[in-house]
């Protein structure tokens, strides 16, 4: 186990940096898409880092098959998973119902309660697991020794109520805005890539014509024009891909 935990450790802090570098100094737009996608980052980081005990023998000895691992294991890989889905599903929502949105305020609510209770869930059972309760027991009633933890088992129980009730805000967002979601732009999100310039309407080959021409990458955003004085496109900081180079830019920076 210790070393599979330590194995797995470099490809995650390649992305835990990769994560971290993609939103420095980025324009970021503090919508539900973009909180759960910085959650994601916080559950990947905060239970990423308690694989660093579980990776050494002296200190995994001690919490082995304790609810530490429970904690550890269910923060990185399941929050973290759940918490990119609903990244997904707020950013894609426009695209899947022909240009509905889903209610920012509800995806607000959602978040921030789903956010604290998973923290409230998972943060004590790191406590519960170095005090050393096992996982996979229906009950420990019959050992003293962890009668002061009940508490705990208790107030982790009700934070887990409190996640899954943000959810039925989420069900509920989600099907009354497949009928009667507000209409947005056909680009929503300002975003560069080639599907935010399809029809919002579904059709077949998404383009009501040709196919359009990708004269650059994905990802020039906030890129300047020669002299540095406005963007690109002035008073715009995304340029879709499908827009050929200006003459006010340099060919080989896009």
């Amino acid at each position: 186990f210790t070393f599979t935990t330590l194995l797995i450790a470099i490809p995650s802090a390649v992305k835990a940096f990769n994560y971290i570098t993609t939103l420095w100094r980025g324009n970021l737009q503090f919508n539900p898409a973009m909180l759960f996608s910085i959650g994601l980052v916080s559950t990947f980081i905060t239970g990423g880092l308690t694989g660093i005990i579980l990776g050494d023998s002296a200190l995994d000895i001690n919490v082995h098959d304790t609810y530490f691992v429970v904690a550890h294991f269910h923060l990185v890989m399941g929050i973290s998973a759940l918490y990119g889905l609903f990244a997904g599903v707020y950013h894609w929502f426009p695209k899947m119902f022909e240009g509905r949105m889903l209610n920012k305020n509800l995806g607000y609510v959602h978040f921030w309660v789903t956010a604290i209770g998973a923290y409230g869930v998972f943060f004590p059972m790191h406590f519960i697991g170095m005090a050393g309760l096992p996982r996979r027991y229906y009950t420990n009633t019959a050992f003293p020794y962890f009668d002061d933890l009940a508490d705990i088992n208790v107030v982790i129980t009700i934070f887990a109520f409190i996640a899954a009730a943000a959810q039925l805000v989420f069900l509920y967002n989600f099907i009354h805005s497949m009928f009667f979601g507000k209409k947005g732009p056909k680009n929503p999100w300002k975003s560069n890539t080639l599907e935010w310039t399809a029809e919002v309407k579904h059709i077949h080959g998404n383009w009501d014509g040709p196919i359009p021409h990708v004269y650059r990458w994905a990802y020039d955003y906030s890129k300047l024009n020669k002299d540095e004085s406005d963007y690109v496109v002035p008073g715009q900081d995304y340029i879709p891909q499908t827009l050929p180079i200006q003459e006010n830019e340099e060919e080989m920076n896009h």
